[in-house]
Formats: C-alpha cells, sequence, structure tokens
C-alpha cells in the first residue's frame, strides 16, 4: 500500500512540527501549510486527509473547508482551541469530519487520524477492509487498532483511557476486572486505594457513552465485592 499523503494547514509552527513529527514517525508522507490560502494551493487529488486548524489569521479554517468541499470530499480534521458543542457542530456544517479540541494527546490525534484515513482509502478502493481488526458484540464494535468505536451503529467519542478499557474488557468477555486489576493494566502505574475512584468515574463515564440506560448498563457490569465484567 503506497503512504497516505497528509496536508497541515495550522499557523502555530510549533504544533505544526510535532504533528509532522507524529506523523512522520508512522510513515505517512507530509506536507505543512501555514495559512489557509496556501494550504488550498497545496492541495492536491492524491491528499488523503487534511488537519486544520479552525482559528488562523487571513482565510479562516472553517472557509478554508468549505473551499475544500467545492472540490473534493477528502477527510478534514479540525483542530482548534475551542471545544463547546456549538462549535464542534459548525465545525462539522462546514465540511469537516472529525474534531479535536487543543491541547491533544497525540495518541488521541493518531488514533483519529488512523480511522479517518482508513474509511477514506477503503471508500476511495486504496485499500480493503481488514475483517479481523474490529471486535463486535451486543451491537458494541471497536478497531483493535485505534480508538474508533460505534455503539448501535452509532459513532461514539472516547477518551483514550476509555477506549482502553472498552478493548481491554472485550477482549477478555465476562472476565472480573477487578479495579487494580484495570489501573495497572490502563494507567500502567502502582494502585492505591484512592486510585479505585479514578476507575470507577472512567467506567461511568464510559457507560454514559455506549450503554442505552446507564443507570441499568448492559455491557459493562459491576459485580459487587469484586469488580466489573463485559458481558
Amino acid at each position: 500500500m503506497s503512504k497516505a499523503k497528509i496536508l497541515i494547514i495550522e499557523d502555530d509552527a510549533d504544533i505544526r512540527e510535532g504533528v509532522r513529527i507524529l506523523l512522520e514517525s508512522e510513515q505517512y508522507t507530509v506536507t505543512e501549510a501555514e495559512n489557509g490560502s496556501e494550504g488550498l494551493s497545496l492541495l492536491t487529488p492524491e491528499t488523503d486527509l487534511v488537519i486544520l486548524d479552525v482559528m488562523m489569521p487571513g482565510i479562516s479554517g472553517l472557509k478554508t473547508c468549505e473551499e475544500i468541499r467545492k472540490i473534493s470530499y477528502v477527510p478534514v480534521l479540525f483542530l482548534t482551541a475551542k471545544a463547546q458543542e456549538s462549535d464542534k457542530l459548525i465545525g462539522l456544517m462546514a465540511g469537516g469530519d472529525d474534531y479535536l479540541g487543543k491541547p491533544f494527546s497525540y495518541s488521541e490525534l493518531l488514533g483519529r487520524v488512523k480511522a479517518l484515513l482508513r474509511r477514506y482509502r477503503v471508500y476511495s478502493g486504496k485499500a480493503e477492509p481488514d475483517s479481523n481488526e474490529y471486535l463486535e458484540a451486543g451491537g458494541i464494535r471497536i478497531s483493535r487498532k485505534f480508538n474508533e468505536v460505534q455503539a448501535g451503529g452509532v459513532t461514539v467519542d472516547l477518551s483514550d483511557l476509555e477506549y482502553k478499557i472498552l478493548l481491554l474488557m472485550m477482549e477478555h468477555p465476562s472476565k472480573i476486572f477487578s479495579a487494580q486489576n484495570l489501573y495497572e493494566s490502563i494507567w500502567k502505574e502502582p494502585y492505591f486505594y484512592s486510585s479505585n475512584s479514578t476507575v470507577m468515574v472512567h467506567i461511568r463515564k464510559l457507560r454514559v457513552k455506549i450503554e442505552k440506560d446507564p443507570q441499568e448498563p448492559q455491557h459493562i457490569r459491576t459485580v459487587w465485592g469484586k469488580g466489573y465484567m463485559f458481558v
């Protein structure tokens, strides 16, 4: 498979450099632009993904995306310091495919990039889907390779830690994980009694995102006195 070609349009040179180094370490071909006008001039039919800053001098990221949509269906991942739900909606209405608020972790960015690239390259005939890449159970579908999750056919936005918890539990259905098991496996740190609260908070957030009724969870169940399991 040929290397995916990614265009970064971002006015902050430090962010641009960090993202470029990350993507090149994953063997992607990266082109950089510091504003919307330059980015539009560098967009080609071979571009597989655009990473686009919303707040830029001159042509805004939203306007740049609208111009991209006049000539291309290439996926657009917005980067922005504005993380309100209304801002996300505006970005998606402008033609964006995903939205990542600043500051962001490189692992989360890479997960979003891989998810968008995979969908686009399969859709455009540049790659074949790998059926072994996904786990499915009870209406939940999760990628083994990157943070892409669906519940009931609807894409859900999980944090990196939530994704790792869900993946671990789905890889071992009906196994009871104690809070200590989960904490040491996911956080990679020694477990203390106070860590139990951290695990509980993340389980609660995960249930809200994937369960039809978080108060009566059907997938991530509590085994009282022992821990949690995925069924």
